[in-house]
């Protein structure tokens, strides 16, 4: 009878392929490689992932029971000296093949298959601290307040602790029970084909505890959703849609996790004549002919009062004049951008007896070609990007 079980022993270890083959990896493969190998090869013949497909599965274990011996230094030491002689105990059906692959499978996978391999992984994804979530507030400001900048209040909602029951969701003097139905765990085990496999438990949802007798005040939540009030301080050059970020004022952490962060994105009006692009401002002011032909001086408004503007003698409408540290100041930087003032020459709609005698007289004075004026290439380039 002995000698009969050796017999397929050998057999068996002769049929079979070789593990490095099976993996697709060179025998001097660092044991990264060798990991990386395996977790492709499980992800693409998962029984789950292929129901019903009896090749897979058989793929599956074949390269289960590969990476279970090399991935062991001991067993891959003696495979690569004696072959599949060497391990014939670690194989299928021996218990040291399940242990070693079930205990490193929450490594290899994660949350890929939604933690069902479960083991010393699945404890630890279930009692991992999480970062808690960002919260968004919106500032609406004056187009002068962002340009200067200026401090303000916003209003948000965040949840915090509840004060009855400090955060564990039970009554006052009580605490959460450990969940009968896990063990405290947070999973369940089930067979599934020939896998173990972990579940969520569905009594406490993964929590390990129950809440038997749930805080009044928060209804066993263990948090309260608060308003809070904060002073913002806006620096001077900020633009429409700039966000402040305030750290550690979002959500609360789970497991001990820290908070997330409140953003304040600022809405910035728009301002009745000035547009801005960047440190720069632009207008656009209206001047009469005579005022656009002899030149004058002209009173404009700016962020920082009124500004005499000089209107150069033959000024064509359209023309821009720049009048420099008179735009936005530089965020967290020196200096202020400019104003770029446009100057639209206005044609009188209504003239008066006397005005019309001057016009006339002005137009038999003055001789202008009306003919049509044709660009050279190079003006409308230069039309285009100055």
């Amino acid at each position: 009878m002995q000698e009969i079980l050796e017999s397929k022993e050998k057999l068996s270890a002769q049929t079979k392929r070789d593990y490095y083959e099976v993996l697709g990896v060179q025998r001097s493969c660092t044991e990264q490689e060798l990991k990386s190998a395996y977790r492709k090869l499980a992800m693409q013949f998962h029984p789950d992932r292929n129901p019903g497909d009896s090749v897979a599965e058989e793929k599956f274990k074949e390269a289960s029971e590969a990476y279970s011996v090399l991935a062991d230094s001991s067993k891959r030491e003696r495979y690569d000296r004696f072959g599949h002689a060497g391990v014939n105990g670690g194989g299928m059906g021996s218990g040291g093949f399940e242990e070693v692959i079930f205990q490193d499978f929450g490594d290899l996978f994660g949350d890929l298959f939604g933690g069902m391999f479960g083991g010393a992984g699945g404890a630890r994804r279930r009692s991992r601290a999480q970062r808690g979530d960002d919260l968004r507030v919106e500032l609406k400001l004056e187009f002068e307040e962002a340009a200067f900048g200026v401090e303000k209040e916003v209003k948000f909602r965040r949840h915090e602790a509840c004060d009855s029951c400090h955060g564990n969701g039970s009554q006052p003097g009580k605490s959460p029970t450990t969940c009968t139905t896990c063990g405290g765990q947070g999973q369940v085990r089930m067979q599934r084909s020939f896998l173990s496999i972990a579940q969520t438990c569905p009594t406490c949802r993964g929590a390990g505890t129950v809440i038997s007798d749930p805080c009044k005040t928060c209804r066993g939540e263990g948090y309260q959703l608060r308003e809070k009030v904060l002073a913002v301080t806006v620096p001077e050059g900020v633009e429409d849609g700039t966000q402040i970020r305030h750290s550690g004022l979002g959500q609360p952490g789970v497991n001990g996790g820290p908070a997330g962060d409140l953003y304040v994105v600022l809405d910035v009006k728009e301002h009745s004549f000035f547009e801005r692009e960047g440190k720069d401002l632009y207008c656009v002011v209206p001047v009469s002919f005579p005022q656009a032909s002899l030149g004058a001086e002209i009173k404009i408004p700016t962020l920082y009062g009124d500004h005499v503007l000089k209107v150069p003698e033959g000024t064509q409408s359209g023309t821009s004049l720049r009048v420099k540290g008179k735009g936005v100041p530089i965020l967290r930087g020196h200096g202020k951008g400019d104003l770029i003032v446009e100057i639209r020459v206005q044609t009188p709609s209504k003239l008066n007896k006397r005005q019309r005698e001057l016009m006339q007289e002005m137009g038999t004075l003055t001789s202008i070609e009306n003919k049509p004026q044709r660009k050279s290439l190079f003006t409308k380039v230069k039309d285009i990007f100055g």
